[in-house]
């Protein structure tokens, strides 16, 4: 990938499912390059979400390249979520309205209820998926969608896996890799973080760090959302054969509409 960086840097991959970040480095100074990342990086930026924005590049071919500060740290074991500043940095990504401006200033359309069902309906259908337990879980969605509207949007990651939290070498906590995000009910991301990291004797003293009160309503939409994204997951990981990850998935799917959370 020519960059026209100058003379001395090297380029290369940085790994990643999409392929398309990279590290370039000259001697002692490395930057973390991405193609095409989240249009709201400067945001992200701004607000202390993301390490720094350097500089945006158009190439030739209409790409646009982001440079970003390298920051030495690592990611986030799961067993570290339960931390409270976790629980902060989410909430002030939840609560920024200057991110959910810049999101509905370019038209995006909040995901809603009615519109996940629509999706997972397309691909048990196009792409063939004959599984008791995935329609079971769409019955599941389709029964509850009324009871979980929620008027509140705000913009959401949509993937908090811990993988995605890093924590520099100087105690900063960046949360990552936000080219999924959009605009839903807070619950979307809150229900996968309780439900996967935070044990749930835990759970009221995690949303008070977060900035909220655990209400049978939050519970009711986050036991839905999760059911939702782990569907989507055992899609995804149907598709490019992975057995394993949805036998691992549909289990949980399974489980989570066996209980079927507060009505």
């Amino acid at each position: 990938m020519n960059l026209n960086l100058g003379e001395g840097w090297q380029v290369s991959p940085a790994g990643g499912a999409t392929g398309e970040a990279y590290v370039a480095q000259q001697g002692e100074e490395k930057l973390f390059l991405k193609r095409n990342s989240s249009p709201f990086l400067a945001v992200l930026s701004a607000e202390g979400i993301v390490p720094k924005l350097l500089w945006t590049k158009r190439l030739e071919n209409g790409d646009v390249i982001t440079a970003q500060k390298w920051v030495s740290g690592n990611e986030l074991k799961a067993f570290e979520m339960n931390q409270g500043r976790v629980a902060q940095l989410l909430g002030k990504i939840h609560r920024s309205s200057e991110l959910l401006h810049m999101f509905k200033r370019i038209g995006n359309e909040p995901l809603t209820p009615h519109s996940i069902i629509e999706e997972i309906k397309h691909h048990l259908s196009n792409d063939y998926f004959e599984d008791d337990i995935l329609e079971e879980a769409l019955i599941f969605l389709y029964r509850r969608q009324e009871q979980v509207k929620h008027d509140e949007y705000v913009v959401c990651h949509c993937d908090v896996n811990h993988n995605n939290w890093m924590m520099s070498e100087d105690g900063d906590l960046f949360l990552i890799d936000w080219d999924g995000a959009t605009v839903a009910d807070p619950a979307l991301d809150l229900g996968l973080m309780l439900y996967l990291y935070i044990p749930e004797d835990e759970w009221e003293h995690w949303l008070k760090q977060y900035g909220i009160e655990l209400t049978t309503n939050l519970q009711m939409r986050m036991h839905w959302y999760v059911v939702s994204q782990l569907v989507l997951e055992v899609i995804w990981h149907g598709k490019r054969g992975k057995p394993e990850e949805v036998t691992r998935w549909k289990a949980f799917v399974q489980n989570l509409i066996k209980n079927q959370g507060p009505e």
